[in-house]
């Protein structure tokens, strides 16, 4: 199966991805490396379940990311494929003071596939404790399970959030795993 088949509509085989946050809500939009919009999220409101549901250019939902649990603050989300009903892939967030990190599970092994971590323990830390600090753009750094560097998604300086995100080889990975995880961190942790 290709990571295009996964999803059956949505062409994720590129190497390049820009993230882009509506002003006013948790709204974003995905654009490949040429420009071309290939996916739009939006955060449902006063749910007792977490879900962003993901719909191409025609507004049909491809996949959802969804809370295991209800007000599930230990950060656990299901990537649903909405054709099949799959879960793709999992997003664990792990708690830290210093850093923002989040797992990217297979959902039937229970296994490690990668971890998407920030960068810079100390401005992490300072974030923290200092409000003022929030506009400063954020860095992760995407690792597969051998703990490989396989990309990074950068936080450009914008009146909205604004992200680009850069893919290496992930083998079996699933991209719209680590585009999901990057709009969840940015959505789930009010970045």
């Amino acid at each position: 199966m290709t990571e295009k088949d996964t999803l059956g509509k949505i062409d994720l085989t590129g190497d390049f991805y820009t993230v882009t946050q509506n002003l006013v809500r948790n709204k974003y939009t995905v654009k490949n490396s040429d420009g071309e919009e290939i996916l739009q999220a939006k955060q449902k409101m006063f749910k007792m379940k977490e879900e962003f549901p993901f719909t191409d250019p025609d507004g049909n939902t491809v996949f959802t990311v969804k809370a295991e649990r209800r007000l599930d603050i230990a950060g656990d989300y299901g990537l649903i494929d909405e054709e099949t009903g799959e879960n793709i892939a999992t997003l664990e967030k792990e708690f830290s003071i210093l850093t923002h990190n989040w797992k990217i599970k297979d959902p039937e092994k229970d296994a490690l596939m990668a971890t998407i971590e920030s960068r810079g323990k100390i401005m992490g830390l300072l974030r923290s404790l200092v409000s003022l600090l929030e506009f400063l753009p954020h860095k992760y750094t995407i690792y597969n399970s051998d703990r490989d560097e396989i990309g990074e998604i950068r936080e450009k300086f914008s009146f909205k959030d604004r992200y680009e995100i850069e893919i290496g080889e992930l083998g079996k990975i699933p991209r719209e795993a680590i585009i999901a995880a990057a709009i969840s961190v940015d959505a789930l942790e009010g970045e």
